[in-house]
């Protein structure tokens, strides 16, 4: 059977309680699928963050590159460990016959055996990616973190961080500490990388230390895989390994184009299919995080499914790229504009809608209140409005999913 392994490396320090030394007992290395959806914590709205960006194309000879060490050189201090620590409480609710006194004098099982409370220990990796210290990371690595603590690539320099803000929809976090001139990264359009491109994966995999990988770009686009709400995953197979989340991904001019998420494995352990968020995408996230303190999303309003080869000859389309709205919700953006049910979109904000999925996530990372065009398909004719986006009302997410018919909200 296949699993997914998201990389958060744990050791757990479990500590009695109730007695007069507590006692702690070190267990073993564990991988887990587990997505925390919390609330955001976050820290008052500050000035968007000033990125290094380098948007030319690749230049022939970083293509045919027999030795990736200048690169390497110039973008590990970029990448950093991180290690948190959060406290939890065993659930009551789990056991209750643990605290009945007949039972446990029955099987013999003294109170202090039981913990109460232990501190659980992650390992992750993370970007810097502003010399002012913010860091980009996966959600699942702080989420709930009491502490956290960044070391930099000589894993000797340590400062402590705090959680500017998480969104469990996209598995993003942001982090920071304090100081000044950091070595940050310098981020590209993810958008111009293109499979067969080689990417480095650099992270620090089991806590071994800062480690790089080489692979290529196997696919872009990937979604579907029931792993966060809003994927758009850059496939690798570079080697990623447990405690390379938050890790960075870049392409042979060290540029970060993605950050490391997961894997499918069925040993736990890798078997060259990596994901990636993509930096555009982790970057909107981030912005909206620093400067809003939670992450605001696109709304058009319509419930839109994918254009089958069936319904494409129904239509008469000349393909099956695109979405068609099987619904417009009332008072909404989209109604104001005039879009139909029935409608195919085929073009958003100037960009080729190539399925529903690709709608729903360019709308999601267009901010409300913008006015975009929008193309479309009615009767076999090509038609164009402008559409102003309102804001995506929290649990539209899960609204979507619960629509008959593979309806998605956008």
């Amino acid at each position: 059977m296949v699993t997914w392994t998201r990389w958060n490396w744990v050791r757990k320090i479990v500590c009695r309680q109730g007695s007069f030394a507590a006692s702690c007992v070190r267990s073993g290395f564990a991988l887990f699928l587990a997505w925390l959806v919390l609330a955001p914590w976050t820290v008052p709205a500050s000035a968007p963050p000033k990125l290094k960006v380098d948007n030319a194309a690749l230049a022939a000879d970083t293509r045919a590159a027999t030795s990736f060490s200048p690169i390497v050189k110039k973008v590990a201090p970029s990448v950093v460990n991180i290690y948190s620590t959060k406290t939890v409480r065993q659930n009551p609710g789990l056991a209750p016959f643990l605290d009945d006194p007949f039972f446990r004098q029955f099987f013999g099982i003294p109170f202090e055996s039981i913990p109460r409370e232990w501190r659980e220990r992650s390992l992750g990796s993370g970007v810097i990616v502003t010399e002012d210290g913010y860091i980009l990371t996966n959600a699942h690595v702080v989420d709930g973190a009491d502490e956290i603590k960044v070391a930099l690539a000589d894993d000797k320099t340590v400062y402590e961080a705090k959680v500017v803000g998480t969104d469990p929809h996209t598995d993003v976090a942001v982090i920071k500490m304090e100081g000044k001139k950091f070595p940050a990264i310098t981020v590209t359009d993810s958008d111009l990388v293109e499979v067969g491109d080689v990417v480095l994966a650099i992270g620090n995999p089991f806590g071994v230390g800062q480690t790089v990988t080489m692979g290529i770009v196997s696919a872009k686009g990937r979604a579907g895989m029931g792993i966060v709400d809003y994927e758009d995953f850059i496939q690798t197979d570079a080697s990623i390994n447990p405690g390379n989340s938050g890790g960075a991904l870049v392409d042979a001019a060290g540029r970060l184009v993605g950050i490391n998420q997961s894997i499918i494995s069925r040993s736990g352990g890798n078997q060259g299919i990596g994901f990636s968020i993509p930096i555009n995408l982790a970057r909107y996230v981030m912005e909206r995080l620093i400067t809003d303190g939670k992450v605001t999303r696109g709304y058009l309003g319509v419930l839109v499914q994918p254009v089958t080869p069936e319904l494409a000859k129904e239509f008469k389309l000349p393909d099956n790229s695109g979405a068609l709205i099987g619904e417009v919700t009332k008072d909404s953006p989209a109604e104001d504009a005039g879009l139909k049910e029935g409608d195919v979109i085929i073009e958003f904000n100037g960009k080729k809608v190539t399925d529903s999925r690709h709608l729903r996530l360019m709308a999601s990372q267009t901010a409300p209140g913008s006015r975009v065009p929008v193309k479309l398909l009615r009767d076999g004719k090509e038609q164009q409005v402008t559409v102003k986006l309102g804001e995506l009302p929290e649990g539209g997410l899960a609204k979507a999913d619960t629509r008959p018919g593979g309806l998605r909200r956008s």
